[in-house]
């Protein structure tokens, strides 16, 4: 059972596969927010400001430089239980750090690149027994609603200028390795789902319009008004 934090913040996730648009929509949301006066800030996979401490901001960019910002060959020779615990370690730093706080003084969080892709990428390809990814991101903050946005894998190839061999599984370096791993991942992420999740089809969709829905289910789900 995930842990949730008390406060009148809520927390918000944007979930789906590679180049379904997450990022975008997560920047939309977060600007739509504080256009209507909101307390809201957005959280990425490269975070790492700690408003209270400039000691503890500098340590998550190393470490988040740890994690993202090195070269493929120290991927591929890590191995995935490394991988598993460096990000786990990673995402429970930004939690504790940023997230939790933020919620506590009220302030609406913005998620993107929560764990839910990684929790998938680990069920669809991996060493590492499904229960213990599950069980290293289980004390993460629970977020009130979670987007999960639905697109066909060749559709968000097609969004993709290029992708690496991660976003393929490392099966591959075709257009067919993309869409069949991320097929499968988009499976793992609806085994997720719950009754916090909203399922959004974002396929040819603009992103004007994939917008208006998550507004929408903020205004439904959690009561955020912004008109």
């Amino acid at each position: 059972m995930t842990a949730r934090t008390p406060g009148t913040g809520k927390l918000i996730a944007v979930a789906g596969i590679d180049g379904a648009g997450k990022s975008t929509l997560a920047a939309s949301l977060h600007a739509a927010l504080n256009a209507a006066g909101k307390d809201a800030i957005l959280v990425g996979k490269h975070t790492t400001v700690v408003p209270v401490s400039a000691d503890l901001s500098e340590y998550l960019d190393r470490v988040n430089a740890v994690v993202y910002r090195r070269k493929t060959t120290v991927c591929a020779a890590s191995g995935d239980h490394y991988w598993l615990f460096a990000l786990a370690a990673w995402y429970t730093l930004q939690d504790r750090h940023i997230i939790q706080p933020a919620l506590r003084a009220g302030t609406h969080v913005v998620l993107d690149n929560a764990h839910h892709k990684i929790l998938a990428r680990y069920a669809v390809n991996s060493e590492v027994p499904t229960g213990v990814a599950c069980q290293v991101f289980a004390h993460l903050t629970a977020p009130q609603v979670v987007l999960f946005l639905n697109v066909t894998p060749d559709q968000a190839l097609a969004r993709k200028p290029d992708f690496s061999s991660l976003e393929a599984g490392y099966t591959g370096s075709t257009g067919d390795a993309f869409i069949a791993y991320q097929d499968s991942v988009t499976e793992q992420l609806r085994q997720q789902a719950d009754q916090t999740w909203v399922t959004i089809d974002v396929t040819g969709k603009a992103a004007g319009t994939v917008l208006e829905e998550s507004l929408a289910i903020l205004s439904a789900r959690l009561g955020i008004q912004l008109a």
